[in-house]
Parts: C-alpha cells; structure tokens; sequence
C-alpha cells in the first residue's frame, strides 16, 4: 500500500505510492481537487512534519509509477495537498476560536459563582457559630474557586494544542509538493 520514508536534515517527506487515489480518501465525492486525503496518508505527514524542526519550508515528495504521475490528476496532486492541510488549518482556527469563546463563557460563570460564594461565606461565618461557621466559609470558597477550574484550564493549557495542531497543518499547507516518478 503507502511506503513511506522521510529525511529529517533536509525537512523532505518521501510518500511512495502505487496509485494516486491512494492518497484520498476513497469514499469522498468532491472532485479530485478537494477531496480529504487518506487518514493514514495524513497522520503519516503530520507526524513527519512534528517531528522535524518547527522553522523552515517542508517538502513532500510523491513517489510514484510513471504511468500514474502522467495522468491529468497528478498534475493536481500538489494543489490538492495543500488545499486539504489549508482547510485544515482553517478547521483548528475555528476550533480555536470556539475554545476560547466558551472559555470566556466560563469565567463570566465561574466568576460569578466565586463571587457569589464569597458573600455567602461572610454572611455563614458571621452567622454561624465557628467551627460550623469555619467550616460553610471554607466550603464556600473553595466552591468558588473549583467553579474557575474549567476556564483557567482552557486559558492557560487548553488552547496550546490546537494552536500547534493549526501550525502543523499550515507548514503542511505551504509545503512544496513534487512528483517523482519510478
């Protein structure tokens, strides 16, 4: 099926085919330019591509029998890798954007409820005799601060994942792709 081989030193990724539809998704039926690649065809390149250093251009060269790189199609084949790593690309930024919109959500929620936690906290310690007083007080305020758990984590490490991801996909994107036929 796919044999796959890259060189790190030179940022080249070496994709070796029998069959250029071996590089799609078989089921997909957009045209050739805008189909989504095989899933093994795409974790192979992004793999490869986190792997080598983060800066710098990023070749992908397509191996393949010379009857297959003479069809019409390969001449579209670099175009519709890019296309398909571009709108991948576009995908994470949305998701991105998603993430950080519930995480604003969030904290407009946690913050209210730590607010609110806080106030009734006063009120329990002030009202209440002390060990149990003590006790609704500091329930009460840990209460606030776990209802800030979720937001934090989106804003502090929530967010690194998908901005990787997205940088992945856009080197990917802007890789010069080549045939070479056997």
């Amino acid at each position: 099926m796919h044999n796959h081989s890259a060189h790190q030193t030179s940022k080249q990724i070496d994709l070796r085919v029998q069959d250029i539809g071996q590089l799609w998704h078989t089921l997909d039926p957009l045209p050739f330019r805008e189909r989504d690649l095989d899933s093994a065809v795409e974790e192979f390149l992004v793999s490869w591509v986190s792997e080598i250093a983060a800066k710098g251009a990023v070749g992908i060269v397509v191996r393949l029998p010379k009857a297959e790189a003479e069809r019409e199609e390969a001449g579209h084949v670099g175009d519709a890798i890019r296309n398909y790593f571009h709108y991948r690309s576009e995908v994470v930024g949305h998701e991105l954007r998603e993430l950080f919109r519930v995480g604003r959500a969030s904290l407009a929620v946690g913050v209210a409820v730590l607010a609110a936690c806080t106030v009734v906290a006063q009120i329990a310690a002030r009202g209440l005799e002390p060990p149990l007083g003590r006790f609704f007080e500091e329930g009460l305020i840990i209460l606030g601060w776990v209802a800030n758990w979720h937001p934090l984590q989106i804003f502090l490490y929530g967010w690194q994942p998908l901005l990787r991801r997205r940088r992945l996909y856009q080197r990917l994107a802007d890789a010069e792709v080549t045939l070479s036929p056997f």
